[in-house]
């Protein structure tokens, strides 16, 4: 799944979606330029769920 994190902007930011993510049981690649995160191994109400607890607002974006 692809989600759309507007509010993200650096390293930092970056690591935190990671470490949140993962602690969650999934695994998250952040592509920081495009503002989007992928998730995989977690079910999408739950990532929305654990990036917003992180401090980033997501919306989750349609498959293409």
């Amino acid at each position: 799944m692809i989600f759309s994190v507007p509010d993200m902007s650096c390293g930092h930011c970056r690591a935190a979606i990671e470490q949140a993510v993962t602690a969650a049981g999934g695994r998250a690649t952040v592509d920081l330029p495009q503002k989007r995160v992928t998730v995989e191994g977690l079910d999408p109400d739950r990532a929305v769920s654990v990036l917003q607890a992180a401090g980033f607002p997501a919306a989750r974006l349609p498959a293409t």
